[in-house]
């Protein structure tokens, strides 16, 4: 069980966020939903170790690996070498994991001569390859086109399944939440604070609209 606790976290006079507190499962997928600008990747850095100074506590978390909004790669190495370096994992474990990503046959381009899209398989190949616990993903779709974000959604959605990990995904979009998540927390205010909870059972293509609809419609209701 992975426990967060951020009772305040403040840049200067600028309280950022109040009173956050969730638990995380093991193997359970979770999203936090909420407007630009409300805290949403502040918090998921408080929960990777990479910001301090707030109070409160986090526990439990054991290794994480993230997924960035920018894919944040080594662009002096090739994308094998982006695996092998930054996780530990062997030639062929690196091989393996762009196979299942999709870029079987981009092992020695570097990130400049990869498309967005393929930068971004390429970070959620490494973010895999580290065999975490916890997966963090900070709006990893933000910046792509609508038919790159699906597919890279489906390809998300297919290695989390086949994987006992847990995850945390921040993002504004229902859609997203809906098909990476079975619980959803939705946040609102200045500061930002966990004002609802959202359940997510849907399956097929009729339901996942009709969650995000309702999805939608609850943080709207809570903000209000």
């Amino acid at each position: 069980m992975i426990s967060v606790n951020v009772r305040r976290m403040a840049y200067g006079e600028s309280e950022i966020l109040h009173d956050v507190r969730f638990e995380l499962g093991e193997g359970e997928n979770l999203a936090i939903l909420g407007p630009s600008g409300i805290g949403k990747t502040t918090l998921l850095r408080i929960v990777a170790g990479l910001i301090n100074g707030f109070e409160g506590e986090i526990s439990g978390a054991g290794p994480m690996a993230m997924v960035f909004q920018e894919p944040t790669l080594l662009p002096w190495r090739d994308a094998l070498q982006n695996l092998i370096l930054t996780t530990g994992v062997t030639l062929q474990e690196a091989q393996a994991a762009l196979d299942e990503v999709g870029l079987a046959d981009k092992g020695n381009h570097f990130p400049g001569q990869l498309s967005l899209g393929q930068q971004r398989r390429l970070s959620l190949a490494r973010a895999f390859a580290a065999r975490p616990r916890l997966l963090l993903l900070d709006e990893p779709f933000a910046s792509l086109d609508e038919t790159t974000a699906a597919s890279m959604i489906a390809l998300t959605s297919r290695m989390l399944a086949s994987r006992k990990i847990a995850s945390l995904l921040v993002t504004h979009a229902a859609e997203e939440a809906v098909a990476l998540a079975s619980r959803a927390l939705l946040m609102a205010g200045r500061p930002g604070t966990i004002v609802g909870e959202y359940r997510i059972d849907a399956r097929h293509g009729e339901q996942k609209a009709d969650a995000a609809q309702g999805l939608r419609h609850a943080l709207a209701k809570a903000a209000s």
